[in-house]
């Protein structure tokens, strides 16, 4: 009896197998294109195209920067917008970034928490992640005293610190799924 058990377990297993299989494939033979392509692993690429901004207003928008609800994070600008649904900016702030930058590219939030104590020690609110670089973990995130220092000299961290009300902003708009697109 022993040995057929086994038997009818190996065959459930090659058949649970075969079909993950082939779900699979059918998933990235139908994923839309920005999707199939794989976060950020490295940093971006010297010379990397900017998205066209507005010279008479700095706080605008960048053209490019994606569609529908979002959040923008722009890597040269140190800033982030909110964006509505309707395409419109619901808020947009300063940040101070870690040392490990996101690849430029569309990213959905993944992980939340509502207080912790970041990578350098510091604890913060309002974490709000969406990728990992090198085994850095990426999100916005408010320290609980206020403060927004620069990180020292020699720590990967990755952690775009925001103040605690725009924190509060970015956690009340960034939930689980969010697409967060990040431009040079």
């Amino acid at each position: 009896m022993a040995s057929s058990s086994a038997g009818w377990v190996a065959a459930l297993t090659a058949a649970a197998l075969g079909t993950i299989g082939f779900l699979a494939h059918q998933a990235s033979v139908r994923l839309p294109a920005e999707l199939s392509r794989p976060h950020a692993t490295g940093t971006p690429a010297p010379g990397a195209p900017r998205a066209p901004r507005d010279a008479r207003h700095p706080d605008a928008l960048p053209l490019g920067s994606g569609r529908g609800e979002r959040v923008v994070y722009s890597l040269d600008d140190d800033r982030v917008w909110l964006v509505g649904p309707d395409g419109r900016v619901q808020d947009t702030f300063r940040v101070t970034p870690g040392r490990v930058d996101p690849v430029p590219g569309t990213y959905t939030v993944t992980s939340r928490s509502k207080r912790i104590t970041g990578s350098d020690g510091v604890p913060v609110e309002h974490v709000v992640r969406f990728t990992s670089v090198e085994g850095v973990v990426v999100g916005f995130s408010a320290a609980v005293d206020g403060s927004s220092p620069k990180p020292a000299p020699g720590l990967r961290t990755g952690g775009i610190r925001e103040s605690r009300a725009d924190g509060d902003a970015m956690w009340r708009f960034a939930t689980i799924g969010q697409q967060v697109v990040v431009i040079p």
